[in-house]
């Protein structure tokens, strides 16, 4: 109800709003009166609503960020997470109304039609696009819901395979370039795309050395090594330059640029040579374990595999303990090549 205020000498009209008084005044009392039945029955104001971005924009902003950013393999691991969330969440549903359910659902589907380790792999590509989008997009919801619970996992042990086993598939390898790279993947320790992009102008002849480039950091930068070559390899390398035409070496011969993927190549030689079958990564893992039954310091293999932290090389290690295959290797911490064996040389230099 209206009433005086003695002190405006005036009559002052009030309502209540979300829990606040609003006042008018008015020279008359039956004006104030007029003025708080009209604001009583006009409709209620709709409370203003945040234009927030949808999913499959935002998405589509972190991919593009992405691309350019992380490696081939990491761009395209993420395009696969996403296109399963949009298949569980409408892509035009706002971001500001995804729950922690939605994501806990859409991830333990995904647990029973794939894996906890595929679930988890997705959580984590979610949480770090999330992550993107409050750093970088206005009014992006504040809170990640991509932060669920980590789902059991399944690991199957990867297989290393004995030292004799290599040699039976190099022996099968049909071409002079397909056997310098499995050289190369053997005594430099080398990850898959390492090889794949390896350029001759990394390869320095006179300094027997060769520069390895990575992208497997976490801000997604290329690093590059330089390491030691064994005699074996340089002399492999030296005849395949003779043969070599293009500043790859070792590219498609259907395309001419680096190899993506061999999956395909290194199975078929596995069946050609009898063996079980294993991957390029396993050869990886094979030098480990040639450098470990050698007795070569752990921080010099770790130097050798170009780990950032020693805990990664001690989890390949451990791994490794109980792998106990015929090994020949030359003591004194360097391995032999002639005959079939490794050289391990001295630890890496680093090139940038």
């Amino acid at each position: 109800m209206p009433y005086y205020d003695k002190q405006k000498k005036r009559f002052v009209g009030q309502i209540r709003v979300d829990g606040k008084y609003v006042r008018k005044f008015f020279l008359t009392q039956k004006e104030a009166y007029k003025w708080e039945i009209d604001q009583a029955e006009r409709p209620k104001t709709a409370k203003k609503t945040i234009n927030t971005i949808c999913l499959i924009d935002f998405l589509t902003q972190y991919l593009e960020f992405s691309e350019q950013k992380h490696s081939k393999n990491t761009f395209e691991e993420k395009k696969r997470a996403f296109r399963l969330l949009v298949k569980s969440i409408p892509a035009k549903t706002p971001v500001l109304k995804i729950t922690k359910m939605m994501i806990l659902s859409h991830l333990k589907n995904q647990v029973g039609t794939r894996s906890g380790n595929g679930a988890n792999k997705d959580r984590k590509n979610l949480v770090a696009a999330w992550n993107w989008g409050m750093k970088y997009i206005d009014r992006f919801p504040v809170g990640n819901p991509c932060m669920v619970d980590r789902f059991p996992e399944t690991r199957k042990r990867r297989y290393v395979p004995p030292e004799k086993d290599f040699w039976l598939v190099y022996e099968q390898a049909g071409s002079e370039q397909d056997r310098a790279m499995l050289l190369s993947y053997l005594h430099l320790g080398a990850r898959r795309s390492e090889v794949f992009t390896l350029r001759w102008s990394d390869v320095d002849f006179p300094g027997q050395q060769i520069r390895l480039h990575t992208r497997k950091r976490r801000d997604g930068s290329i690093e590059c090594d330089w390491l030691p070559i064994t005699d074996s390899l340089m002399v492999l390398l030296e005849q395949w330059k003779k043969s070599a035409s293009r500043e790859w070496v070792f590219p498609d011969p259907d395309t001419g640029q680096p190899y993506r993927c061999r999956r395909r190549w290194i199975k078929g030689l596995c069946k050609r040579a009898g063996v079980k079958e294993f991957g390029l990564h396993g050869i990886r893992h094979l030098t480990a374990s040639i450098l470990m039954q050698a007795d070569v310091p752990l921080i010099d293999i770790k130097d050798i595999l170009r780990h950032k932290n020693i805990s990664t090389t001690e989890r390949y290690i451990h791994r490794l303990k109980s792998l106990r295959g015929s090994l020949s290797v030359l003591k004194g911490g360097s391995i032999a090549v002639e005959g079939g064996q490794l050289t391990a040389n001295s630890p890496i230099k680093k090139a940038c």
